[in-house]
């Protein structure tokens, strides 16, 4: 693998002379790149956009060596590419600038990940977190269920199976249960870390599945892909993945010729420059958009997946977790009402990000960084279009997923969302943030048949931020409660 003049290929090899050289590129990569970012001074002379955009490149490039090298030092298999990347990070903190930190240490770290994994089902990541408990040298004991691990860690089991399913049900009673249990009680710092844990966790295993990603091939359940039909292929165009056309085959809508999705790409492009310019000319008043988000809620209800999907065969994982038959249940379905959670009353921005920045430093920045990140990113591309501005779809997405949840904003226009997302990216989107377990291939390929994997991949980053905010946000509102 190679990262600008850096190489890191040279640590895989088994030859100690060869990791040494690239050990040792790696550290001259470091040292040139430490000399281009100087520790903040206390009164530094003024800089240009260029000189600032300059810096913040060469820091960004930094650190993303540094987390590397954190990585590197905690799990490597090998001892020496351990140590020199520990003594890498030493020699550059001495100098001043700022190195990644590991979130947390020793075995019981790894419960709260596991639990949260589990709870959808994961193997894929539950494999990840059980090697990595007992490489930290946790007791395999814990591994046999849940109940053999100590009753502090137990005790979260409640919080993570309502956030996981129903976050909308969390209170400050499940927090002060929490906090008050004596001598397996939680502090609120430490919950706030465990909040955090749970709610990343719930969200990459939706990325897991939205994706696609199996376990290793060493792992129970690895390797289970199967391939669509191989009578329809010539096996050299397996090997070199060339069958993208001929998997209509196996698609909803195989039917639907490449012309058609072509003109559905135009017609959602039509849709955008359309509502744009009813933003422009009229806005519709509070009353109407509060009806539109109630109407948008109550149709979510009934966008689901087909009860004869038949999803990827999964690794039993239940005995990491508790309630297994506990899932999730729409928003106010069956006759229960759960009153709208308001941004304009609780929000990630105004109240959120500072409660966990004030129990948890450094990381609510982290996360808000994350958030944006997704949020922001985009190509400006629409498959075969360029220079097009996506904001107007991106925040659809991000807001029918907090709709689904109940969140709303009282300055969007909900009736956006069902002119721009069809009925199939709706499905795609509810399986994958709410039972991702139960996600498909064909799921996969029944929405923007026209769009490339890496623009659906980032649909799925959308999907994945906007979950774990939806997620965070009860869960802070109650912990907020709980505190005043």
């Amino acid at each position: 693998m190679e990262e600008g003049e850096v190489r890191w290929d040279g640590l895989c090899s088994r030859d100690a002379s060869t990791r040494d050289a690239a050990l040792e590129n790696i550290r001259q990569a470091v040292l040139r790149r430490t000399a281009q970012v100087s520790p903040v001074k206390e009164d530094p002379p003024p800089e240009s956009s260029e000189g600032r955009l300059a810096s913040a490149t060469a820091l960004g490039r930094l650190n993303e060596m540094l987390a590397r090298l954190l990585m590197l030092s905690k799990r490597c298999p090998f001892r020496d590419v351990r140590e020199k990347s520990a003594s890498f990070l030493s020699n550059v903190q001495e100098l001043g600038i700022r190195i990644p930190r590991p979130l947390g240490h020793g075995p019981s770290r790894f419960i709260p990940e596991k639990e949260a994994a589990a709870r959808h089902q994961c193997s894929y990541l539950v494999n990840l977190h059980v090697n990595d408990f007992l490489h930290v040298g946790g007791d395999p004991k814990w591994l046999n269920g849940l109940e053999n691990a100590p009753h502090k860690l137990q005790n979260l089991g409640e919080l993570n199976k309502i956030l996981a399913h129903r976050p909308w049900l969390i209170t400050k009673e499940h927090i002060e249960q929490l906090l008050k249990t004596e001598e397996h009680s939680w502090s609120l710092a430490e919950l706030i870390h465990a909040v955090v844990l749970l709610t990343h966790y719930h969200s990459l295993a939706s990325f897991t599945f939205g994706c696609g990603i199996s376990p290793e091939i060493h792992c129970e359940g690895g390797h289970t892909f199967k391939l669509p039909s191989v009578s329809n292929y010539c096996i050299c165009d397996i090997t070199n993945g060339n069958h993208g056309v001929d998997e209509t085959h196996d698609s909803p809508a195989g039917s639907i010729s490449t012309t058609e999705s072509f003109c559905e790409v135009e017609a959602l492009m039509e849709k955008m420059k359309k509502l744009q310019e009813c933003r422009d000319e009229e806005e519709a008043s509070q009353e109407e958009m509060a009806t539109r988000f109630e109407r948008e809620k109550r149709e979510s209800m009934f966008v689901c997946c087909s009860e004869d999907e038949e999803s990827a065969s999964t690794r039993d994982v239940s005995r990491h977790f508790e309630d297994t038959s506990y899932g999730y249940k729409d928003f106010s379905r069956h006759g229960m009402h759960v009153p709208t959670f308001r941004v304009q009353d609780y929000s990630w921005e105004d109240h959120g990000y500072s409660l966990v920045n004030r129990l948890y430093p450094d990381v609510g920045q982290l996360i808000d960084e994350k958030f944006h990140i997704a949020y922001d990113l985009t190509y400006n591309t629409m498959a075969m279009h360029k220079d097009v501005d996506t904001s107007m779809l991106r925040r659809a997405i991000w807001n029918y997923i907090h709709c689904m949840f109940g969140i709303r904003y009282d300055d969007y226009d909900y009736g956006e969302i069902n002119q721009l997302l069809d009925r199939s990216f709706k499905v795609y989107i509810k399986t994958v943030v709410c039972t991702p377990e139960k996600t498909t291939k064909r799921m996969y390929d029944s929405f923007w048949r026209q769009f490339k994997h890496s623009e659906k991949v980032h649909v799925n980053l959308l999907l994945i931020e906007a979950r774990m905010q939806a997620e965070l946000l009860y869960a802070l509102r109650a912990i907020t409660h709980y505190m005043t």
